[in-house]
């Protein structure tokens, strides 16, 4: 948050390593979106845009769902923020209702299609804008993959200790052990990418684009292959609704899409960051 209004500027690596922590219990809620949206907020410089909202912002009395229909039509968990701002082209707008709430695949978050609501702002400014808070919502997502995937991690490794075949844990068979190793390394890959991307945003607020889209990529994958070698080290139990497997499962694939799915941003990478579309 800007300092006029409580806050203590741009800190991508203090909010990555919060949002690492956020991913590690899962907590529900728009959060990326919150942040996301006071970015975009700042960033347009409208004083009646910005007065009317960011400092319940900071002050953390508000609760924002954001919807950028140029990556989707839906907002997250809208019936669960006090606010709903949407971004359609150059036009922001407060939303005046969340509009129908109906499940997504991820059963810990919901969708809804903002309906009406008042102008904020219109013009080259807000695609600007738009385009910045996008990628600090893909940079705070990532670090929410990183905590997932090292809660899932550190889960895994405990189970392996306590399951036994043939009288002896599973975690002392080799392949047991290759496994979790690969997956200790993706894991690792995936924390590289998501601190040295807040790293690289610390130093230059212009390397935020880059490193977001990296880390989103990185971070994403890593997620849902460990999701993936949870369910397979965990066995049966671990495909039956009595354990949290398959949410993690449902929320490594949902997460992977928000803020542009990992292909989208590599191929923005080998496009050279031409991102004015997305």
């Amino acid at each position: 948050m800007p300092e006029r209004h409580e806050g203590f500027g741009p800190l991508p690596l203090e909010l990555s390593v919060a949002f690492v922590e956020t991913g590690r219990h899962a907590v529900p809620g728009p959060l990326v979106e919150t942040v996301a949206a006071a970015a975009l907020l700042d960033r347009l410089d409208d004083a009646d845009a910005v007065g009317a909202h960011l400092p319940g912002i900071a002050s953390g009395k508000t609760v924002v769902s954001l919807c950028l229909t140029a990556l989707g039509p839906y907002a997250l968990d809208a019936d669960a923020a006090d606010t709903v701002l949407v971004v359609d082209g150059d036009t922001l707008r407060v939303g005046a209702r969340p509009g129908l709430v109906q499940p997504s695949a991820d059963p810990g978050r919901r969708l809804s299609r903002p309906v009406g609501g008042t102008v904020l702002a219109e013009g080259p400014a807000v695609l600007s804008a738009a385009a910045y808070a996008a990628d600090v919502a893909a940079l705070a997502t990532a670090a929410q993959s990183l905590g997932l995937g090292r809660a899932l991690l550190a889960r895994t490794v405990e189970y392996v200790k306590q399951r036994t075949q043939f009288g002896v844990a599973i975690g002392s068979f080799q392949a047991v052990k290759h496994r979790l190793a690969d997956a200790y390394v993706l894991v690792e890959s995936a924390r590289s990418a998501a601190l040295g991307a807040a790293f690289a945003a610390d130093e230059d607020p212009a390397a935020l684009e880059r490193a977001a889209a990296v880390a989103k990529s990185v971070c994403s994958e890593a997620f849902s292959a460990m999701v993936g070698e949870t369910i397979q080290l965990h066995g049966g139990i671990a495909i039956t609704r009595e354990h949290d497997a398959h949410r993690y499962f449902k929320r490594a694939h949902g997460a992977g899409e928000l803020f542009g799915a990992p292909a989208a941003h590599r191929a923005r990478l080998a496009a050279g960051l031409g991102l004015t579309s997305r």
